[in-house]
């Protein structure tokens, strides 16, 4: 790590820090990882020992007020990230904060208006703008190697039986479920691949007994500009699967494991059912690049891809699925 690499203190330090976070930094070259704050403060002290952490604060209080801490890193849950945002803006500290990053579009835009008063980053952890996949789906589309756009599809699916965030299915703590916890994301590479905007949504969900008050599976359909018509399914109840593709007037982008780091991607085009090119990618890196980025543009060394204003719009586009759930209309964003 570089010497003067900017230093991070994660608040809300649990699973998704151990088995994504901590080897990302390790990677980094612009960020490092200083501190870390968690409810359970032996469990903080045990992991901080464990994994050679400087500081384990006592309070978030701390931690946001530290003057060894120049980004709060906020991986505590949904219904949190407002008032730990706020409180790390207040101590002057940019923010970095994970998806979804509020519990309504509303909340976002207090947030995003914070960091706007007080001129301090504020961005969100939608670590999949750094693959290297969705980046040449991106580049693809604009060179208009497949024509102008018309189709989309993002799928995430993963077995939440098996997941160790059994918060997500209370309503108190989680925005949604599989809807708000990856269809976000889905949402989220759809808008930046395309350069396009979520227009209105239209939400087909079911729950389930082990679900309670949240959807276990659910699918949108999303109108978007530039006259794409785009669909985003969701479920908690299927093996692991991301897929994210695009159909245009001249051809076709297909990115099996498209949002996934674990293991190559393989990039399809084709046109007219004949293929064009395969591309295989790694998307291991993803994480890294998404911290180096924020440091980078910490530093005032360029901008990063997820902003607060990427936020506030993947908020609405939630807000109106869930809108459509209940109502059973189509909702504009």
């Amino acid at each position: 790590m570089m010497a003067s690499g900017v230093r991070f203190a994660i608040l809300g330090f649990g699973h998704h820090a151990v088995r994504r976070l901590l080897p990302a930094f390790a990677r980094c070259e612009a960020a490092s990882l200083h501190g870390m704050w968690r409810r359970d403060q032996d469990a903080a002290l045990k992991n901080c020992t464990e994994y050679n952490i400087a500081e384990c604060f006592p309070s978030r209080e701390t931690l946001c007020s530290s003057p060894d801490v120049d980004v709060v890193f906020i991986t505590s849950p949904d219904a949190m990230h407002l008032d730990d945002t706020l409180l790390a803006l207040r101590h002057g500290k940019a923010v970095l904060c994970e998806k979804p990053v509020a519990m309504t579009a509303e909340e976002a835009e207090e947030m995003n208006r914070a960091a706007k008063k007080a001129g301090i980053l504020f961005g969100v952890a939608q670590n999949f703008r750094f693959n290297r996949s969705m980046e040449w789906m991106r580049e693809q589309i604009t060179a208009g190697r497949i024509g102008k756009p018309q189709l989309a599809h993002a799928q995430y699916n993963y077995p939440a039986a098996q997941a160790p965030r059994k918060w997500i299915t209370d309503p108190t703590l989680a925005c949604g479920g599989p809807i708000a916890d990856v269809g976000v994301h889905c949402i989220d590479a759809l808008r930046y691949v395309l350069k396009e905007e979520v227009g209105s949504v239209s939400t087909l969900a079911r729950k389930d007994e082990a679900s309670g008050k949240v959807e276990a599976i659910a699918s949108l359909q999303l109108e978007m500009s530039g006259d794409v018509y785009a669909n985003v399914t969701a479920s908690a109840r299927a093996p692991y699967r991301t897929l994210v593709e695009v159909t245009g007037s001249d051809g076709v982008l297909i990115a099996e494991n498209g949002l996934t780091v674990d293991r190559p991607v393989q990039l399809i085009m084709r046109r007219a059912g004949e293929l064009v090119e395969t591309v295989t990618v790694e998307n291991g890196d993803g994480y890294t690049r998404m911290l180096d980025s924020f440091a980078l543009a910490f530093r005032g060394s360029g901008d990063f891809a997820a902003s607060g204003e990427d936020g506030v719009l993947n908020m609405r586009a939630l807000d109106a699925a869930y809108r459509s759930w209940h109502t059973g209309r189509r909702e504009l964003v």
